[in-house]
């Protein structure tokens, strides 16, 4: 279900919120679905509860999930998630680099445009073809 790396340079709470992104994204875990609860995730993760309550809360702070007391953590609808300006214009900012930097290996823009779409696709399917 899960998939952390110890030796990627983004921490583990970041990678939960990575994995739980991709699983909501990809509609493995639809709308309304409940998210393990906190300790059962640190567990089956064997890491510490306070990273998983850590990555919980900034997933509701944006918006992916909603927490009902006594019940749990559940999916959000698509309508409630707040991108982060300042985040979105950073990752624009990465696409048009590569971008350009396709172009500057001599591929067209119609040879470009396929390849950053081939990454889209398999990024839709929560595949990491790079």
């Amino acid at each position: 279900m899960f998939q952390l790396d110890p030796r990627s340079s983004k921490s583990i709470y970041e990678q939960v919120i990575d994995n739980i992104k991709m699983q909501i994204m990809t509609g493995v875990l639809p709308q309304d679905s409940r998210l393990p609860s906190v300790r059962e995730l640190s567990g089956q993760l064997t890491v510490n509860p306070n990273t998983v309550q850590k990555a919980y809360r900034e997933l509701e702070r944006e918006g992916y999930i909603y927490t009902v007391t006594g019940r749990g953590s559940f999916v959000s609808s698509p309508g409630t998630r707040t991108p982060d300006p300042r985040q979105q214009e950073k990752l624009l900012h990465d696409v048009a680099g590569a971008y350009r930097e396709l172009r500057f290996l001599g591929l067209s823009r119609d040879e470009a445009e396929e390849q950053i779409r081939a990454v889209i696709d398999e990024a839709e399917k929560g595949g990491n073809r790079v």
